[in-house]
């Protein structure tokens, strides 16, 4: 049996239980995966949930054929829904993600006191360089420092260097998510290293370009992707074939919501990288990614917006402007006091 990195798999999975979701004695985790989900990534998070004295439960499924809602028809839905209903925390390593499926909405609507974090398609390397080598601490400072600024906005400016141009509102009801680590209180985790905005709907307006990932359909992209937006409706898909096929993607649903946007995430992570994978790419440093389609009720209260699936894409070297004052250039912060953080998180990095 290989033992590649099998030392440093369980200070990640030690570090998730203990420092990020702090797994007290005598709570239930359940853990869902499904058969493209890593073995080795599952049992050492199992072994940190026993080790901290909780009761750990895997649940693996056959891999959908969809994610979101999407993966319904593939899923003994009832009885999934049951266990996440009556568990203290659920980590989903999911290939095919859950999140925002019927069983996700079950488990939120039917228990409050679920701590959820999404941590789809993880596997040993990700892991390490994205919990085990990170100063969560460090991190959580800078990116509540950050929250700040951006629940403070009313208004977005955003471009990269491959040609998004867009502008958008905000809705102070809307969630501002800090993924910074800390996923000890019930609600909704990402993995460390991102920031979720939700728009207020209908006022994106301008164009993005997806130069990195688009997930689904695809994973790292050959060629950009450039959606034309008018009241936060994608109206025009650009590009080469993976565009006509992402566009074919989209009109499959025979859902016009599949064609709305959903949120806004800033890449804060300093160990992430681009591999196609979508967790990690959407924290890659500088980046920015947009969701399309659904938005659960409880990041846009208090309907959300209902669509048949998600699908999440990335804009590198990302430039943005809150209310005209400008925080990040190119994937670099200038904004002062944000400079200052990510050059103490980048040199502990070195």
């Amino acid at each position: 049996m290989t033992k590649l990195l099998e030392f440093e798999l369980q200070n990640a999975a030690d570090r998730l239980i203990r420092e990020m979701l702090k797994v007290k004695n005598g709570e239930t985790v359940v853990i869902t995966a499904d058969t493209c989900s890593n073995e080795a990534v599952v049992n050492a998070t199992a072994a940190s949930v026993y080790a901290a004295g909780g009761k750990p439960m895997v649940i693996t499924t056959a891999t959908p054929s969809g994610v979101g809602k999407a993966a319904d028809k593939d899923l003994p839905v009832e009885a999934l829904g049951a266990a996440l209903s009556f568990t203290d925390v659920w980590i989903e390593y999911n290939k095919q993600w859950l999140l925002y499926s019927t069983p996700f909405e079950s488990a939120f609507n039917n228990n409050k006191k679920i701590r959820y974090i999404n941590l789809v398609e993880m596997n040993p390397d990700l892991m390490i360089r994205n919990i085990g080598n990170i100063d969560i601490g460090q991190l959580a400072e800078f990116m509540c420092k950050f929250e700040i600024m951006n629940k403070a906005a009313k208004t977005y400016r955003v471009t990269t260097t491959a040609g998004t141009n867009l502008t958008f509102e905000t809705n102070p009801l809307h969630l501002v998510c800090n993924d910074c680590g800390d996923a000890s209180k019930p609600g909704m985790n990402m993995m460390p290293g991102q920031l979720n905005i939700v728009p207020e709907f209908d006022t994106v307006q301008g164009t993005i370009v997806f130069d990195g990932s688009l997930v689904p359909p695809f994973r790292l992209l050959d060629a950009p992707v450039k959606l034309t937006i008018e009241n936060s409706k994608i109206v025009k898909v650009e590009g080469g074939i993976q565009a006509e096929q992402f566009s074919d993607w989209l009109n499959s649903f025979g859902d016009p919501n599949m064609f709305k946007l959903a949120h806004m995430a800033y890449g804060l992570n300093p160990g992430a990288k681009l591999t196609g994978d979508i967790v990690e790419d959407e924290r890659v440093w500088g980046c920015v990614e947009w969701g399309i389609g659904y938005v659960s009720p409880i990041d846009a209260p208090p309907a959300g917006q209902d669509a048949k699936s998600h699908c999440d894409g990335i804009c590198l070297n990302a430039s943005v402007w809150l209310d005209d004052v400008q925080v990040l250039d190119r994937g670099k912060f200038v904004h002062p006091e944000l400079k200052a953080y990510e050059d103490k998180i980048f040199k502990r990095q070195a």
